[in-house]
């Protein structure tokens, strides 16, 4: 397996390279900047991205554009984001393109060095890996127990086709339903989760979080 790292931390980036080599994973190229992730992905096309969020010169979200950027340049290619915290609108950006082949990780989970290049094995692989902090957080706690418990086969079923990043159109040309169906669902889907019309699009990324979450406990 071939990555690339994004990451300002000298210590943190060696680190990574140290702990993916011992695990026979070769480092291709790495970055100190958001802007420099592009690059290296478009030489090298790695099987994955590991980018931190914050990184120079603003340390907001150059990490999160640089991959968002990377996903629309050269699509399919497995990103896994690190961050120090739970932010919301990172991972819902994140994920609102299509959970496949996507990662979510604070950076404590590299401490856990089987965990961490368990989940990296598995987004390259085309796998999804979110944080059970960052699904607790987005979740606000609310719901104790499985929160799918009250949907139907059928809208399980629909919600599994958002976690790929389907559109209604394309989830109704694979169920062979109308789109009006695929929408009522949806919006069942939205009514039995919580998910308030005032989460706007979010909603959607909300319940694909519900439906990971589900799915990795």
């Amino acid at each position: 397996m071939r990555v690339v790292i994004a990451e300002d931390s000298v210590l943190l980036r060696e680190g990574l390279v140290r702990l993916l080599a011992d695990a026979g994973v070769e480092t291709v190229a790495t970055v100190g900047d958001g802007p420099g992730l592009l690059g290296i992905v478009q030489e090298h096309r790695p099987d994955l991205a590991i980018v931190d969020v914050r990184m120079p010169p603003s340390f907001t979200d150059e990490g999160l554009r640089a991959a968002l950027a990377v996903r629309e340049a050269v699509p399919g290619t497995p990103i896994l984001v690190l961050s120090q915290y739970v932010e919301e609108r990172y991972a819902t950006d994140l994920i609102g393109g299509g959970a496949e082949g996507v990662g979510y990780l604070l950076k404590e989970r590299v401490a856990d060095v089987a965990e961490f290049i368990d989940a990296v094995r598995r987004i390259a692989a085309g796998g999804t890996v979110i944080d059970a902090e960052v699904i607790g957080q987005l979740l606000g706690r609310r719901r104790g127990g499985d929160p799918l418990r009250d949907l139907t086969p059928r809208e399980r079923e629909v919600l599994g086709l958002m976690a790929q990043g389907l559109s209604n159109g394309e989830i109704a040309r694979d169920l062979v339903v109308t789109e009006g169906a695929v929408e009522k669902h949806i919006s069942s889907i939205f009514m039995k989760l919580d998910l308030q019309p005032a989460q706007g699009g979010h909603r959607r990324v909300m319940a694909v979080l519900a439906y990971l979450g589900h799915r990795e406990s």
